[in-house]
């Protein structure tokens, strides 16, 4: 039998319960996958307390990698046995199980190059990055960007990415140790944001221009100083509410500090086509084969561990990628 973490109802990670669960046969345009690996994300925790609003109760967690066990009438991407990776949103929601039942057109298939550990590690944070380096800005080398969570699991990534296109990274960190890892994956710059004030720092280390883009996973504590870290017509895009959603604010404020441009964008919206997301995962997967970018797995967990490695997240206990093994 097969094991599944769901919740019931919303609230913190103590509502998360490990129990069993029966998989049945794939129906059309399904496939039922035995799992290798979990990916855990920030992304999960809005979910479980109910920023993210889902009908209960419901399975947890959005990113998995696994095997190919039985495939349903219409399937034809995929074959018993294939090894593949996912990520999504609601269709993919239920990734924290042994085995599954899954709509086949959400899996990628994955190289025998990458393992299933660096596959659920690095699917959503990877294609986030893709998108943030590919899609939403056009760098040039000697571009400077401002990245908040740059120990994180997409930090680390981002940053890698960015030194290949020859960016200039400020990442922001709470700790020493946060900025020694986001130092030796690409960081220009670090700025301790516990004891450092992040824009006054951004502008001095900019000569007063400012940056040219700034990705702000954290949301409400930092937005205002991710503004005031923008050069003139600069791009801030928010990508993230790790510290809580963004107070209102009149769009006036933009043009107040510099015509600045502003998304709040979504990975949903950058894999909803398939040619897209194969064009996505095929620079991710490359980049990662080739060792241009590595995927740092620093936490790894047992499934039935699941409230531990949320109270961990959400205390900022973990550096780069987080995984279940299965």
């Amino acid at each position: 039998m097969a094991k599944v973490v769901r919740f019931y109802e919303t609230g913190g990670p103590e509502v998360l319960r490990y129990e069993d669960a029966e998989v049945g046969e794939p129906g059309p345009g399904q496939v039922r996958l035995r799992q290798v690996a979990v990916g855990l994300n920030y992304a999960d925790t809005y979910f479980r307390n109910g920023t993210y609003p889902i009908p209960l109760p419901n399975g947890m967690g959005v990113e998995a990698s696994g095997v190919v066990q039985a495939v349903g009438e219409g399937v034809t991407q995929v074959a018993v046995g294939d090894r593949v990776t996912y990520t999504g949103f609601l269709n993919t929601l239920g990734a924290y199980c042994t085995e599954r039942l899954i709509p086949a057109a959400a899996l990628i298939k994955l190289p025998e190059t990458i393992a299933f550990e660096t596959a659920a590690a690095m699917t959503m944070r990877g294609l986030t990055s893709a998108y943030l380096m590919r899609r939403l800005y056009d760098f040039k080398s000697g571009d400077t960007v401002l990245l908040h969570a740059a120990a994180g699991g997409v930090g680390l990534i981002v940053s890698q990415w960015a030194r290949l296109l020859g960016l200039t990274v400020i990442g922001t960190v709470s700790t020493e140790a946060k900025a020694e890892v986001a130092r030796a994956h690409g960081c220009n710059h670090t700025i301790n944001y516990s004891h450092e004030d992040v824009a006054k720092r951004v502008r001095e280390l900019t000569d007063g221009v400012g940056v040219n883009v700034v990705f702000d996973s954290v949301g409400k504590s930092t937005f205002m100083a991710s503004l005031d870290s923008l050069k003139r017509r600069g791009l801030m895009v928010c990508v993230g509410t790790a510290s809580g959603t963004i107070t209102p604010f009149d769009p006036q404020i933009l043009a107040i500090k510099g015509s600045l441009h502003l998304t709040r964008p979504a990975l949903a919206d950058y894999i909803a086509d398939p040619a897209e997301k194969a064009d996505l995962a095929g620079e991710l997967f490359e980049h990662v084969s080739s060792g241009r970018i590595k995927i740092e797995i620093n936490q790894h967990y047992a499934l039935q561990d699941a409230v531990q490695a949320h109270r961990d997240l959400e205390a900022r206990k973990t550096t780069g990628s987080s995984i279940f093994v299965i």
